[in-house]
């Protein structure tokens, strides 16, 4: 789930979690300035940066993975075409290092769910820690992030709830919320991804029966501002779209 990486779970099968380029145009165009800078702290998949660059927009991107990230250039390199979007190897956490001088019109990631899905056996792998030091470093990813972020601007995360070993839901969402509002980014916006629906109907029926557990088929879109929200106008112009639309309604 942290966008289009390759993935290991924990019963050794591996596979794909695909990022919606749908809702990273969606969020480019709504939350960034025309020409601006997105930071990415969990880079998993190419498609986030792929969807910036071909809108004209400046990625930077961090992941641990150097097979992921190797796999992401070549894939940018197959589509883009002025602007290339930059990933880089290595920790978030060090992201005062890695890219010091970064000034972001926008953060927008989808971060790992804890250990749903195994990414690698590094053990500065989010996915590898142990609940309490996962949230904590999550925590000072986000506070380092939002850091980097320029006055008057948005951070959005896409994110989902998970369930501890006895079933029971952590509210990932709502710690979420909280890191970035204890970094300085204020709770702005909220929308509901719906997701493919996939084999939910046959897992639901198992899930069921056996603890009584429902299915879900959403992530919850989280948009932060940083700044005073009374700058948004002057920041970011009124599409002309929705004027001629507000228009024609008229």
């Amino acid at each position: 789930m942290a966008g289009g990486a390759v993935i290991e779970r924990a019963d050794g099968s591996t596979g794909t979690s695909i990022f919606d380029p749908v809702i990273c145009e969606l969020a480019y165009r709504w939350f960034c300035p025309t020409g601006g800078t997105v930071l990415d702290p969990f880079a998993g998949g190419s498609v986030r940066g792929i969807v910036a660059a071909v809108l004209g927009l400046q990625y930077v991107g961090i992941d641990l993975s150097a097979r992921q990230v190797e796999a992401n250039e070549a894939q940018a390199e197959a589509i883009c075409e002025e602007i290339m979007p930059h990933w880089i190897v290595g920790d978030s956490k060090e992201l005062d290092d890695l890219a010091p001088d970064i000034e972001a019109d926008l953060i927008f990631s989808c971060p790992p769910y804890h250990d749903l899905e195994i990414y690698t056996d590094d053990p500065a792998d989010l996915s590898t820690m142990e609940w309490d030091g996962f949230l904590a470093t999550y925590r000072e990813i986000i506070a380092k992030s939002v850091a980097h972020l320029k006055d008057n601007r948005f951070a959005c995360f896409v994110v989902g709830d998970i369930r501890d070993k006895q079933g029971f839901y952590r509210n990932f969402v709502g710690e979420t919320v909280r890191a970035f509002e204890d970094a300085g980014a204020v709770l702005y916006n909220e929308a509901i991804l719906v997701t493919a629906v996939g084999s939910l109907p046959i897992r639901v029926g198992k899930q069921f029966s056996a603890g009584r557990k429902l299915g879900k088929t959403h992530q919850n879109v989280l948009v932060f501002y940083k700044g005073d929200p009374k700058q948004i106008k002057q920041e970011f112009p009124a599409d002309l779209e929705f004027a001629d639309l507000q228009e024609a309604e008229d």
